[in-house]
């Protein structure tokens, strides 16, 4: 939805955040690289700047840590001792809020960061409104708000105004021409939906006009338009990413062409289109069959990546788990909440009779999507991380470690999870340029995007939420809350988790408290 004038303008980054420093360092922390390979250390992270200059170790493990470790003089100095350190993670499928559900930008920004993502990927982020979103792209690029690093994908025709004065793209030649307006503001790529005006036609011109100018693609490839357009189809013109499950199933049909879908499924109605939809689930070839491989072999062929967006839809599965998660008492805006609920003008907000068949019909729907994503990992297919916040009972940073332990769920294991949520999106948004990626992997001479943890994410990623993981404490015989992320690092700037935490339970507790 476009954002509108009721939007309050992103304010100046607070005492959240320090630095960066001349020199940070970061002391005793297990280093998880990113790239799959195991945890190593005890080390300290030097840090100049928004770079990493060097890793040094601090000793053996299972022996005192040596002393007066060089660098000293540090102008700041993190004793994470014991903990764990991650590079930072990359959300892959962003959206801010609006007036109806969060107006303030900096509610959203705070919650990706104390959660650890310090990379999004707007598709789009602040709606049609696309110089708004290179406005705050320019200042998270400069350190003057307190945001993640922003990728701009905006849809097309978003964002200008043509000579002719008809902003909408109607035909090839037109998405073209808006294709290289983007490129020339600014925008790093372009998100497609596959409906309305937007024709095959249509996107395989601005597909291909895209690869010369280096932005990058990605597409919600929705049902209007699915029969002449599929996952296959979208992947052989060169789309970059397929986000959600939209296309691959229809590109795996049995015995038909297209989805036979329930008599009275209707795309408009909400509920009809998000419970028909799932019951594709035993309408194509079996999983591992040759056809599936065939499937994935080709997709896996065009480079194309998959963001699976898992934890969106899982309310599906299970609506009352997503109701009643834990952050939504502290965290969670009214005005968020009451989008959440059950009515016929929000999208996503469509359990108007949700029934145990549907939720049966979605975990069996889950199953074979999740083997599919598992299935392309495992043949070298690359899967990102990406949360879509802002719909269905999912808000910010909260789903985006959800996505993380559904996509363990899948079948990946939590060293492939890290390396999925960091140098995969990575690698993904700096592909269209040619450029290898500057963050995303925790080596000297990157960019110092970090998350540091205090309990170790592998063994259990429930710790990563801001509400903490509540655990038996042995020695008292009581519950106790552990984890959640200390620090964020971004471009060197440190964040404190807790306090972004903080700022807005106060920002929650501040609206609920209006008459």
């Amino acid at each position: 939805m476009p954002a509108t004038a009721a939007m309050l303008p992103t304010p100046p980054r607070g005492p959240e955040a320090q630095g960066p420093y001349a020199t940070l360092v970061i002391r005793g922390v297990t280093i998880i690289t990113g790239n799959g390979g195991p945890p190593y250390g005890p080390a300290d992270i030097v840090i100049r700047g928004n770079r990493i200059a060097e890793i040094r170790s601090a000793g053996t493990p299972g022996l005192p840590m040596a002393k007066d470790r060089q660098p000293t003089g540090a102008t700041r100095e993190i004793d994470a001792t014991g903990m764990y350190v991650m590079p930072g993670f990359v959300d892959m499928h962003g959206h801010s809020g609006d007036d109806s559900k969060a107006p303030d930008p900096s509610y959203p920004y705070r919650l990706w960061l104390a959660h650890g993502v310090t990379t999004i990927r707007g598709v789009p982020l602040f709606g049609n409104d696309a110089a708004r979103a290179l406005d705050d792209k320019r200042r998270s690029a400069a350190g003057e708000i307190t945001a993640p690093r922003i990728y701009v994908y905006q849809t097309l025709g978003s964002g200008w105004t043509p000579k002719d004065g008809n902003a909408k793209v109607q035909s090839p030649q037109k998405a073209r021409e808006w294709v290289r307006w983007a490129a020339k503001s600014g925008i790093d790529g372009i998100k497609f939906f596959n409906r309305g005006d937007e024709t095959p036609e249509i996107d395989r011109a601005a597909i291909d006009e895209a690869k010369k100018l280096g932005l990058g693609t990605v597409a919600h490839l929705a049902q209007p338009n699915i029969a002449e357009f599929n996952a296959r189809d979208a992947a052989a013109a060169g789309l970059g990413t397929i986000t959600h499950f939209y296309g691959h199933f229809e590109s795996l049909l049995k015995d038909r062409r297209t989805q036979d879908t329930p008599p009275d499924y209707n795309f408009n109605d909400e509920q009809k289109r998000f419970g028909g939809i799932a019951e594709i689930w035993n309408q194509i070839h079996e999983p591992g069959g040759p056809e599936w491989i065939a499937y994935l072999e080709a997709q896996k062929a065009t480079g194309v990546v998959f963001d699976p967006t898992f934890n969106i839809y899982s309310a599906s599965r299970d609506l009352m788990r997503a109701k009643n998660a834990d952050w939504h008492a502290t965290y969670t805006l009214p005005s968020l909440a009451n989008f959440y609920e059950s009515n016929r003008d929000n999208h996503g907000s469509y359990f108007y009779d949700w029934t145990t068949a549907h939720e049966v019909t979605w975990r069996n729907f889950y199953g074979r999507y999740m083997r599919l994503v598992n299935d392309y990992k495992n043949m070298g297919g690359r899967v990102t991380a990406g949360s879509d916040p802002g719909f269905i009972y999912q808000s910010w940073g909260f789903n985006y470690i959800l996505e993380l332990e559904l996509l363990q769920e899948a079948g990946f294991s939590p060293l492939e999870v890290i390396q999925s949520a960091t140098i995969n999106g990575a690698r993904t948004l700096n592909d269209p340029t040619g450029k290898d990626p500057e963050f995303g992997l925790i080596r000297a001479g990157m960019l110092a995007d970090l998350v540091i943890v205090p309990e170790n994410p592998l063994q259990n990623l429930k710790t990563l939420y801001g509400t903490g993981f509540t655990r038996l404490n042995e020695k008292t015989n009581r519950s106790e809350k552990v984890g959640g992320v200390r620090w964020t690092i971004k471009d060197g700037i440190v964040f404190d988790a807790p306090a972004l935490l903080a700022s807005v339970a106060a920002q929650v507790a501040a609206e609920k408290a209006k008459p």
